[in-house]
Formats: C-alpha cells, sequence, structure tokens
C-alpha cells in the first residue's frame, strides 16, 4: 500500500504540493484527476523516487522511494507522459532492464504487442508517437509491477488502440496490483476506474470509490434543471446535472461533470 502524509514539495519557491495526504491500496485502479500544475506528475516523480521530499513522508511497503532501494525499485513501473524512447529494438531494450523487474513475462510481453501489431525487433526512433506509446505500455504491462503509474497513457493513440489499451489493463489487473493513470482524458478510461482521487495543490478533494459515488450522487440529462440539482452544466443534449442520490437509484457517473463540481466548491 502507498501511504503518503503531509506530503509537500516545491521547485525552487514555486510550491506545489502543500500538505496532501492519501492512501492508494491494492487491488484497484485509481484515476489521479487536476488542473494542470496542481502537481500530478510531480506526484509520480516523487512516488517513485526521482523527486525528494521536502516535507512530510511517503512509505511504499515499509520503501523510502527515494532511497531507490533494489526491493522498492523491482515493485514500481512508470510511463511519463512523453517517452521517446532510446535508439534501439524493443527486444534489446527490455532484455536491458527485465532483470530488474522478477515477475516480468516475454511470452506476455510478445502477446501484448502482437495485439497492437508492433514488431518487437523494431527501434523506438523508428516508430510513431502513437506506436511509441503502445510499446512502452505493453512493456510496463508485461513487467508485472505491483504498483503501475501511467500518466496521460492515452494520448497518441486512435480509438481502436484505446479500447485495446482498456482490455489490456483490465486483463492483467489482478488483487496485488496498484494502478494509477492521470488523465484529463476521462471518457478513455473511466470504465477502468474503481476510485476517484481529484488532486489541488493544498489539498485531495476527493477521495472515493465509484461505487460510493455512485450511491451518494445521481448523475442524469435532462431538458429541464432539477430543483435539488447540485451542479448543472447545459449541453446540446440537455442540462447534464449531478444530484443527491436519496433514492439509491443507479447512474452512471459523468467523471468531466463530476470534477467541474468538485472543483466549483474550492
Amino acid at each position: 500500500m502507498i501511504e503518503i502524509k503531509n506530503l509537500s514539495f516545491a521547485y525552487s519557491s514555486e510550491k506545489v504540493l502543500d500538505g496532501i495526504s492519501t492512501t492508494f491500496e491494492q487491488g484497484r485502479v485509481y484515476g489521479l484527476l487536476g488542473a494542470n500544475g496542481v502537481g500530478k506528475s510531480t506526484l509520480f516523480k516523487l512516488l517513485c523516487g526521482l523527486l525528494t521530499t521536502k516535507k512530510g513522508t511517503i512509505d511504499i511497503d515499509g520503501y523510502v522511494p527515494a532511497k531507490r532501494k533494489p526491493g522498492f525499485l523491482s515493485k514500481i513501473f512508470y510511463i511519463p507522459e512523453d517517452f521517446e524512447g532510446p535508439a534501439v529494438s524493443i527486444k534489446n531494450y527490455v532484455a536491458g532492464i527485465s532483470a530488474f523487474y522478477p515477475n516480468y513475462s516475454e511470452e506476455q510481453l510478445r502477446s501484448l504487442l502482437g495485439e497492437f501489431e508492433i514488431d518487437i525487433n523494431r527501434k523506438f526512433t523508428t516508430l510513431s508517437l502513437g506506436q511509441r506509446k503502445k510499446a512502452i505500455l505493453c512493456i510496463a504491462l508485461a513487467m508485472n509491477t505491483e504498483y503501475l503509474l501511467l500518466d496521460e497513457p492515452t494520448n497518441g493513440l486512435d480509438i481502436p488502440s484505446k479500447l485495446e489499451f482498456r482490455k489490456m489493463v483490465a486483463r492483467t489487473m489482478d488483487e496485488n496490483r496498484t494502478i494509477i493513470i492521470s488523465t484529463h482524458q476521462v471518457k478513455d478510461v473511466e470504465n477502468l476506474l474503481d476510485h476517484i482521487m481529484i488532486l489541488d495543490k493544498r489539498a485531495v478533494l476527493l477521495d472515493k470509490s465509484v461505487a460510493g459515488i455512485q450511491d451518494e450522487y445521481l448523475f442524469d440529462i435532462s431538458n429541464t434543471i432539477p430543483e435539488d440539482a447540485l451542479y448543472v452544466e447545459a449541453g446540446l443534449g440537455g442540462c447534464a446535472s449531478i444530484r443527491k442520490n436519496v433514492n439509491g437509484e443507479e447512474s452512471r457517473i459523468n467523471i468531466e461533470l463530476l470534477f467541474n463540481y468538485i472543483n466549483s466548491k474550492k
């Protein structure tokens, strides 16, 4: 489990995170949401030990990420938003890193790459942006780490590839794994998420399971504004609204609407 307590971080004089506390539990796919500049990518780098905390603590299964212990590094894999890849083949790249990941499966990697129709012998430098993103996603999933951090994983993917990505994540997810997805493209991943976290620089604005959100709120589209609406956005299809779910009704979460509602309450 990942435990974060009173975490603060600043670049020079610019404070990015200020007193954040939260946990990420195993067996869940988290959606990490937030406006630009609230520190989502910074948080990922702190979780990997690529940055050092200025104040507060991060504990991941008893490890302090900044110490970069081998036992810790074998548990976690991070894909940044922009991944260029070295001037080597996918096969050689994986050969150079797979020894650090005891649960790596070459059979699984080849299967995943095959679904995206990518040759394992291709060099990263010969791949398009979308192909590079597909390749590193396949590598990350095949490493079978307990913690997988994905920063804007669907950027650069076409619509069929986004569907394949969702299938891959769902198929490789299990009760021992924690996947955290930071994205602005919420519609690409909303069917994957078990838990939604909305981050602000000085607070976690929402930290709740999808089931818990559905129990609390009712999401609807209608021609008129409901009298008991907590939040409304007008669109071509009618008024999208959030109301208190007083009667235990079922509705599908509109994550973008939820995000805007939560941020409107700051």
